[in-house]
């Protein structure tokens, strides 16, 4: 597979990823956040989409459409774990599975008697 030419700016952000804990904000070209993920290292998950290495067809569909990014540091993983559910619930992104409180979901209570 070839090399995808991301551009100078996005390479430019790649290359300036910090190695922390936070939260990443993938947008398309109308600048709508299109996926928003965590990472316990920002450089080495966010440096990873943008890999020629075989990525599942979601993901592949996802880094189709990416033109730019944003991140927001945190300063534990807990804290970028809080922060990535706030910000799909708030946000809706496409390629995320909504997260939601166990108030949406249906129970089953199992009586052994």
């Amino acid at each position: 597979m070839g090399r995808i030419d991301w551009g100078e700016n996005l390479e430019l952000k790649i290359a300036k990823l910090p190695e922390s804990p936070g939260c990443y904000l993938m947008k398309d070209a109308e600048g709508t956040i299109i996926y928003v993920g965590k990472a316990v290292n920002l450089k080495n998950r966010v440096r990873s989409y943008f890999r020629d290495t075989g990525h599942t067809p979601k993901v592949a569909a996802m880094i189709s459409h990416i033109t730019d990014f944003d991140v927001l540091l945190c300063d534990t993983n807990l804290e970028a774990l809080c922060l990535e559910c706030n910000l799909i619930k708030h946000h809706k992104p496409y390629y995320n599975i909504l997260l939601k409180d166990d108030k949406h979901y249906p129970y089953l209570r199992v009586d052994l008697r």
